[in-house]
């Protein structure tokens, strides 16, 4: 069984000072069970923003007066509702968050970030990131891992194993001219929108990284807004297909998600969605190019791990890290 990577103490205070600019989007369906989380979380930031526009994409369960709350008492946050619509997709939630970067794109500011609005972190959280960007000016993505605390208690990534330039989408900040430069997020209906907006950073030549000093937690299982609950591995393990992961890794991530919840089954509908996909010969969503470099990295980070668990490696000599 593989061991638990280590918590960062989430508490710990950070002496991060910048004088990074920055503004936020978020898009929010229903969000009315959590928003209230990732607002009291933001207006606790040791930063605050220059512009927080909340863009409500059709809600209809009180997300929007429980934001216009805030909004009155904070000059900083800004609602936009948008038009209702029937179906709740990730293509549509590119459609809100461009939508809220209308409203900011004028504004002069280093960093844009997209933050779900089901999340919660500490108060120094973002000041923390916004300095890594001030340190490297070659980094262009930058997040932390998480904690879906309803969930499961543990990690959400053990970095051995994944790979630590993937920054997830719950929240993920951009240096402004990266995110200028990939040409911003791409609509794709079944997700996936925060994978292909890392892997282009890096094939543009941009530094991604996710920071593990600090967390966030994301109170809500992620997929689950589309998906059952037990039915998300076999959407995520359709996606990778779709999204050119290379089979030989689906076989490893598969196997490894056998020891995550919910044991066993969540591996297995993992594998079952890729093999479904391969099969079928589904049309992928994402180039020929971006596929090659895709699993050029999985190849890359497969063979790092192997020779990590090489059980021969070290023997008769002291090993080196």
């Amino acid at each position: 069984m593989i061991a638990e990577t280590e918590k960062p103490d989430s508490s710990k205070g950070s002496s991060a000072k910048t004088r990074f600019r920055y503004v936020l989007i978020t898009p929010a369906r229903d969000e009315a069970r959590y928003i209230r989380k990732t607002l009291e979380a933001m207006i606790r930031q040791s930063l605050p923003p220059l512009k927080w526009v909340i863009v409500s994409d059709g809600s209809t369960d009180g997300t929007d007066e429980i934001v216009q709350e805030y909004a009155s008492r904070f000059e900083w946050i800004t609602l936009l509702r948008m038009p209702e619509r029937r179906e709740r997709h990730f293509a549509g939630k590119v459609g809100a968050f461009y939508a809220g970067y209308e409203q900011v794109k004028n504004l002069e500011y280093d960093v844009v970030g997209n933050l779900d609005g089901d999340s919660s972190f500490d108060p120094d959280y973002i000041a923390y990131l916004l300095q890594k960007f001030e340190e490297n000016p070659r980094l262009g993505v930058a997040g932390t891992n998480y904690i879906e605390d309803e969930w499961d208690e543990s990690l959400k990534h053990d970095y051995r194993f994944s790979n630590i330039e993937d920054v997830t989408g719950q929240c993920q900040l951009f240096r402004k001219e990266c995110f200028e430069a990939i040409g911003g997020y791409k609509p794709s209906k079944i997700g996936g929108i925060d994978l292909i907006a890392t892997l282009s950073a890096r094939m543009a030549g941009w530094k991604t990284q996710v920071f593990t000093d600090k967390l966030l937690f994301h109170h809500r299982q992620q997929g689950t807004a589309q998906f059952f609950k037990y039915t998300v591995e076999w959407s995520n393990g359709r996606k990778d297909y779709l999204f050119g992961s290379h089979p030989l890794w689906e076989i490893f991530r598969a196997t490894y998600r056998l020891t995550k919840k919910p044991y066993i089954i969540g591996g297995c509908l993992l594998l079952a969605g890729y093999s479904w996909a391969f099969i079928r010969r589904s049309q992928k969503t994402v180039s020929e190019e971006f596929t090659r470099f895709r699993r050029s990295e999985q190849l890359s980070r497969l063979s790092r791990i192997a020779g990590n668990i090489n059980p021969f490696r070290g023997r008769g000599s002291a090993r080196t890290n």
